[in-house]
């Protein structure tokens, strides 16, 4: 018969009694950590919110940039948002996210985990804009970095000048089409760039694969469009489950899109056809050191697109609707055009510093509708503080773009389409340049590219038409709501300056 040794049975609840103890003083510390500042700190000011909820839920209400930059004002240049267990912090100004991105860098650099679109669809393994820092994200910035640098870049002009010419050609034909247009020439110039890949029917096929994927990409990311991000033990719900649904959906797309134009360039490479690219050259280039070079390469192209594709688009789209609205900007933007180049060709990106008044109306864009307006957020690594205030590990930190570009000082109101505040020696007018690509050593790789992109899109687009409000004159101002912000669909009129200006379109388009 068994005896029960009861010096060991008790014992083994001491064991079990002191673990439990340990966890217990441990949770005790780690909440108190979190919920009580240390002596002499306090919290970041901000909304108290509603019970078990918060604050939190703000960030995801419509138009939150605009919302949240008000509070700048009833609280603090930072601002706190709490609910679900989760910790927010708004920096409202470029002081507070510079010190924090960029100097204090490597308690800053990692992304929050995203549950649908990092951990449930792999972004935030494999992609370099999601990934934390390590020495994979290394690995895939300094492939980014071989093919983006300024160097580089310049020889990418003609192509990028070649699109902008063919979708001039675009808007001669079908003008009403000028969303579709826009759409497909911001897709083709990272497609052709990336890949090699000229017009063709394979090309529109591989941007419109591309559309769904930042489709869903850009919803998957965004913090509180699903509550398991806020919740992160609902990721282990069953596979019927709508976020779970998305979520497989999504990975299958980004697959879709991320593998078919780089076994394009590689079925092309096998044949000697292979036209110059990004995609092409990294594979061609000695990479002996690099471990798994095919798999980063593919998700290298991928992140690119996403993030230059979709603000390109957004940005000139916003130009458009500008145009419409303050037409005498745009004769402004013109003169200095017929002027300087001349009404034998069209603009290429070499003139950009010839043209002051224009590249005042490309970052005046920038600035009234930003693309990105809270941009990509960042994760505390460990507790710090930010003057007489305590920022505890794990809280995620948001770049609030919009308020610095929307900040009233000066003479020109924030809301309003001015770009002579870019030209006047007399306001302290912060360059766009400086904040809307990121920040510190995640700032994004390819943004002269995509700067020489929107340039040569709104300076073709100055040289060739004009830009009217709608025959019935209702220009609705309307925008999305995702990580890109983006005009919803509108009515204007957009025709050639004169029958000069679209046969000088019809022939550079043709070169």
């Amino acid at each position: 018969m068994y005896e029960v040794n009861f010096p060991q049975v008790a014992g083994a609840l001491d064991v079990g009694l002191y673990i439990i103890i340990f966890i217990t003083i441990v949770f005790f510390l780690e909440h108190r950590r979190c919920t009580i500042p240390p002596q002499g700190l306090s919290f970041p000011p901000g909304p108290y919110g509603k019970p078990i909820v918060g604050s939190i839920l703000e960030l995801a209400q419509e138009e939150a940039p605009r919302v949240i930059s008000r509070y700048k004002n009833q609280y603090s240049d930072v601002v706190m948002f709490m609910g679900l267990g989760n910790k927010v912090l708004v920096l409202n100004i470029l002081e507070a996210i510079n010190e924090l991105f960029d100097r204090r860098a490597s308690n800053y650099f990692h992304r929050p985990a995203s549950v649908v679109g990092g951990e449930l669809m792999h972004l935030n393994e494999q992609s370099m804009i999601f990934m934390p820092y390590g020495p994979e994200w290394r690995a895939h910035r300094k492939l980014a970095h071989a093919a983006l640098n300024p160097a580089q870049v310049k020889g990418y002009h003609t192509l990028q000048e070649d699109i902008a010419a063919l979708f001039a050609k675009a808007l001669v034909d079908t003008p009403h089409d000028f969303y579709s247009h826009v759409r497909v020439s911001a897709g083709r110039t990272i497609i052709a760039i990336t890949y090699g890949m000229p017009v063709s029917e394979a090309q529109e096929k591989y941007i419109a694969t591309g559309e769904r994927f930042l489709e869903v990409a850009t919803k998957a990311v965004i913090p509180g469009n699903y509550i398991c991000d806020f919740l992160p033990f609902l990721k282990y719900a069953l596979s019927w489950v709508h976020f779970q649904r998305e979520a497989r959906e999504g990975r299958a797309l980004i697959m879709e899109f991320l593998t078919k134009p780089f076994d394009h360039v590689k079925r092309d490479l096998d044949t000697g056809v292979a036209l110059p690219s990004l995609t092409r050259e990294l594979l061609l280039s000695s990479t002996e050191d690099m471990v798994d070079l095919e798999r980063r390469i593919v998700w290298v192209g991928g992140s690119l697109f996403g993030a230059g594709a979709e603000t390109t688009y957004a940005t000139v789209l916003s130009f458009i609707l500008a145009m419409a609205l303050n037409p005498e900007k745009q004769k402004l933007a013109q003169q200095e055009i017929d002027s300087i180049i001349g009404g034998d060709r069209l603009p290429m990106i070499q003139d950009c510093h010839r043209l002051p008044y224009v590249r005042a109306v490309v970052k005046e864009t920038m600035r009234w509708q930003l693309a990105v307006p809270l941009g990509l957020p960042r994760l505390a690594a460990k507790d710090d503080t930010y003057g007489t205030f305590y920022i505890p590990k794990n809280t995620i930190l948001i770049p609030n773009i919009w308020a610095i570009g929307h900040n009233k000082n000066g003479k020109y109101h924030p809301d309003a389409f001015i770009s002579e505040r870019f030209i006047d020696d007399t306001e302290n007018v912060v360059d766009p340049m400086l904040w809307a690509f990121g920040f510190g050593r995640r700032i994004c790789p390819g943004r002269h590219m995509g700067e020489n992109s929107v340039f040569i899109h709104i300076a073709t687009i100055l040289c060739a038409f004009d830009v009217f409000p709608p025959l019935d004159g209702k220009l609705v101002q309307d925008f999305t709501q995702h990580l890109v912000r983006c005009p919803k669909p509108f009515k204007c009129v957009i025709v050639p300056r004169s029958a000069a200006k679209a046969k000088l379109v019809y022939e550079r388009a043709q070169q």
